[in-house]
């Protein structure tokens, strides 16, 4: 065979072996599964090949609702358990300020500015010391019980009342921080005064200095501000919220302020802050069921299959 001949043998069977090998590497590089990058779009698109012979056929999964806002992830048991305490704070509340109330001896419930009053009270502090220092401890617990029960209730408000009832909730805080000042200066004081062993005169004298006095003033004119305007503002929050029923904002907030108008009068004082004691419960049987729900995962968005040309 001519020395042409062969060479353009030769070039023929490289020409077929060169597009036997291009066809070889595309179907290779065809099979190898190269992950997508990620959509910015917030879409997520699988591409599935089908085979070279089928005439490399595409499906592709394509959200329904691109726009569907993100579902909010409930809190760890970690946050469960933070606010089921929240929760119980409220009704210890009701029953310790109810309870404080119900056992102060009757006619002790004055502010001791003058002589005149002191020396009224101090027999009856002398005849019921101790249940005057029962008195100041239950009413002490409950205040502070109260304070925690305000951020409890703020939890409840939402979009347009959240803001205010964070500012009812550091009010209702403050007025009970002065309120217990306040009644350390007139139970266990006046209990302290009128066991001691000393005159009348002096000791009336002291309490009269003490109430007097711009510390004494100081924290009982915040208490008395706070005490009516901490739960008006909860109350117009829950109420802006509407995440509470608006019966329960109106008993709430009767409820509230006709327990802090209530003076020394025996166990008698139970029957009208009994409105105050089922609003706080009611509050936190609320509160409770959203602590209850299990942590769950985020739902996926609905995809349906579409088949490209």
């Amino acid at each position: 065979m001519r020395p042409a001949a062969r060479a353009t043998l030769f070039a023929r069977g490289a020409g077929r072996s060169f597009k036997k090998g291009v066809l070889l590497v595309y179907l290779r590089v065809n099979e190898i599964n190269i992950p997508a990058a990620p959509d910015l779009g917030g879409a997520e698109r699988t591409v599935n090949r089908g085979n070279y012979g089928d005439g490399m056929r595409h499906r592709t999964l394509v959200d329904v609702d691109r726009h569907q806002p993100p579902i909010p992830v409930p809190a760890g048991s970690a946050g469960r358990a933070r606010q089921r305490v929240l929760a119980l704070f409220l009704p210890v509340a009701a029953v310790l300020y109810i309870g404080g109330e119900a056992v102060s001896p009757k006619g002790t419930d004055q502010p001791i500015t003058t002589v005149a009053t002191a020396l009224k009270e101090l027999p009856i502090a002398a005849r019921h010391s101790a249940q005057l220092y029962l008195a100041s401890f239950l009413v002490l617990f409950g205040l502070g019980a109260l304070a925690v029960s305000y951020a409890a209730i703020a939890t409840l408000a939402r979009d347009r009342g959240s803001a205010l009832a964070i500012v009812a909730a550091l009010l209702g805080g403050i007025g009970a921080f002065c309120g217990a000042i306040v009644n350390v200066l007139a139970y266990p004081s006046l209990a302290a005064a009128a066991t001691a062993h000393v005159s009348s005169g002096a000791a009336a004298k002291l309490l009269t200095t003490t109430f007097n006095s711009g510390f004494g003033h100081g924290f009982t004119y915040l208490y008395f501000a706070s005490e009516f305007l901490a739960p008006l503002l909860m109350a117009i929050a829950l109420w802006r919220s509407r995440n509470v029923p608006r019966w329960l904002v109106a008993l709430f907030f009767v409820g509230l302020v006709v327990a802090q108008l209530m003076g020394s009068y025996g166990p008698i004082v139970v029957l009208p802050m009994l409105p105050f004691a089922a609003a706080m419960f009611l509050l936190a049987a609320r509160i409770w069921p959203a602590a209850a729900r299990p942590a769950g995962h985020r739902q996926e968005p609905a995809t349906v299959p579409v088949s490209s040309p």
